[in-house]
């Protein structure tokens, strides 16, 4: 039975929230992300997963809202870089915010989606009435004009101005959870002379979207657990659903792989709490 605190120990140093551990440059955060596997851009309140900006800072701060932030500097410039790298799958994906994927992991959480690689994909989700029409728009204005800033975007989707702001965002969020568009650039566009650059993923990351058809969605859970449990140390059934956005039962079939291969135990005790938790195999 461990302790909270060695079990936060582990946690900090897998998060590199440790002096000694922080991350000082690009490679180290190309590394860090490559290792990791999921992790978030910033710290983001109820998903507990690792994030790019505390481990440049070595520690669990708050984000500053300083531009002149050293840590600040380096997380952004580096995830802007990487955008037209390919180091890694990066957009609003996990609870809707900010997430960098290695691209080993990547097939397995694309063969969740309900994309099967074709560019045409959307169309299915938008006659079954799960994709927006703002959505479909955007997409659509994508596949047929190609890679489009943000400014551009909006005027070829029928979304610009400001009234329409809202309409936009919503719609491009959703794009991005479903993995069908990404961020692949920036642009000196706009008012403030930065705008994304937008792909469709499957155009973009042909190789991991073309290696998702051999993945099962159960493989695919349990492949995402094992790195995510590696990460966090220890969590529960219902944490896990909800970072994922798995039902419990999914979440419950893929602890239960983990277990039987080994990679984590579930009805862990922690002292001092009553929580049954799952942690991995240490």
């Amino acid at each position: 039975m461990l302790t909270q605190k060695q079990l936060d120990d582990l946690r900090n140093d897998r998060y590199r929230r440790k002096r000694a551990l922080k991350l000082n440059d690009e490679a180290a955060i190309r590394d860090f992300v490559n290792d990791v596997g999921v992790c978030m851009l910033f710290p983001v309140n109820g998903v507990e997963m690792p994030n790019v900006y505390q481990a440049v800072a070595g520690f669990a701060r708050e984000v500053s809202v300083s531009n002149r932030d050293p840590i600040i500097g380096l997380t952004w410039n580096t995830k802007d870089k990487s955008l037209s790298q390919r180091w890694w799958y990066y957009g609003k994906l996990i609870r809707s915010k900010a997430t960098l994927v290695s691209l080993n992991l990547f097939p397995n959480f694309y063969a969740l989606s309900e994309n099967f690689g074709d560019e045409d994909d959307y169309l299915h989700e938008y006659e079954a009435g799960t994709l927006s029409n703002d959505a479909k728009n955007i997409y659509e204005a994508l596949l047929k004009h190609g890679p489009l800033h943000a400014i551009e975007l909006k005027r070829k989707a029928g979304l610009y101005g400001d009234e329409l702001k809202g309409k936009f965002d919503k719609a491009l969020t959703e794009l991005q959870v479903g993995l069908k568009v990404l961020p692949t650039g920036v642009a000196e566009a706009g008012a403030w002379r930065y705008a994304f650059i937008y792909d469709i993923v499957a155009r973009w990351l042909p190789g991991p979207a073309a290696a998702a058809r051999d993945i099962t969605r159960s493989d695919a859970r349990a492949a995402i657990l094992a790195r995510h449990l590696r990460n966090v140390i220890y969590t529960t059934p219902r944490e896990i659903a909800r970072t994922f956005g798995w039902k419990l039962a999914e979440a419950e079939a893929a602890i239960m792989r983990a277990v039987e291969r080994g990679e984590a135990s579930h009805g862990v005790l922690i002292k001092g709490s009553g929580d049954d938790v799952v942690m991995t195999s240490l």
